[in-house]
């Protein structure tokens, strides 16, 4: 089973305004409203996948209930904690530009943190555990390291997608898949990732110090993918991009998805590519429709400068 760990989840509520203006009364035209969070972007994809898991976290007020009933409207599990406090909502306004701004999330108690703990202490050899996105601020910035612990002990897959402390952080433990993009792995190494080259470079230093699988994505130019084995690079496919809100979580939905069936790192990878773009191209995440045919279209080449 695959299990995914949203500490601070939100409702991500988009709305489109033309010639906004600052300061001034303006009329949206166009809303949307769907459940938010890292983790929960990872199964929601994985979902529309047709791979099952099972979503834990926080959720809080009348916003956590929006959450879990839209969840469960797409048959996706859920063992989410209930907390004090509102569930966040993220604000997107798309005027040209997009401008986000992002609610604060409910406090964390510690009998709530010990609660996550022991949901996912039973997990045991085969599932797979994918925990992203920011740590609130009443949660340790050793929360992943924590995680990484109890999965060693439990023989269980982690996979972490996060930034800036939190990723310093982990770094070092085994990780059975990380994906930073190049501004986070620059920023991880103190460093510019400025090349194909560089990004090989330091996401083999990530490989060395315990990720089993690593994919750095460049944007407009592509993807890289690092094992102890082999270094591949994507392209990425043609398209306009009208999302860029759960890109990275549905490379980590692709990947994981056709892994499971594959076994097939290159396979992954590409999958992984194709998933991303597809919900790039789209005003919400990706279907499966959408993936299969951007498949195609994804070349992926061995990198074979030793760098």
């Amino acid at each position: 089973m695959i299990y995914t760990c949203t500490l601070n989840p939100s409702i991500d509520y988009i709305i489109h305004v033309s010639d906004f203006e600052a300061g001034a009364l303006n009329r949206g035209e166009k809303t949307s409203y769907y459940p938010g969070g890292k983790g929960i972007n990872v199964s929601r994809v994985l979902r529309r996948l047709d791979i099952e898991n099972t979503a834990l976290g926080f959720l809080g007020g009348f916003t956590g209930k929006f959450i879990k009933e839209a969840l469960a409207n797409e048959n996706i599990q859920d063992k989410f904690i209930e907390v004090d406090g509102v569930t966040r909502i993220n604000m997107k306004l798309k005027s040209g530009d997009e401008t986000e701004i992002n609610g604060p999330g409910p406090d964390i108690t510690n009998e709530a943190l010990e609660q996550l703990y022991n949901q996912i202490r039973p997990l045991k050899q085969g599932d797979y555990l994918v925990a992203s996105g920011s740590i609130p601020k009443t949660v340790p910035v050793d929360f992943y390291t924590k995680l990484a612990s109890i999965c060693k002990e439990r023989h269980v897959e982690l996979i972490i997608d996060t930034s800036s402390k939190a990723l310093e952080e982990v770094i070092g433990n085994e990780l059975f898949l990380i994906k930073p993009n190049h501004h986070e792995l620059g920023e991880l190494f103190h460093t510019t990732i400025d090349s194909i080259d560089d990004a090989v470079h330091y996401g083999k230093k990530l490989n060395e110090q315990g990720a089993k699988h690593v994919i750095v994505s460049m944007g407009g130019d592509g993807a890289v993918y690092v094992s102890d084995s082999i270094s591949l690079q994507a392209t990425v496919p043609k398209g306009e991009v009208r999302n860029t809100v759960g890109a990275g979580d549905s490379m980590v939905s692709g990947f994981l998805s056709a892994y499971i069936q594959t076994h097939d790192p290159k396979q992954a990878f590409a999958y992984a590519v194709a998933t991303g773009s597809a919900t790039a191209f789209s005003d919400d995440l990706c279907t499966k429709e959408d993936v299969e045919k951007l498949l195609t279209t994804i070349e992926v080449n061995p990198i074979n400068k030793e760098v």
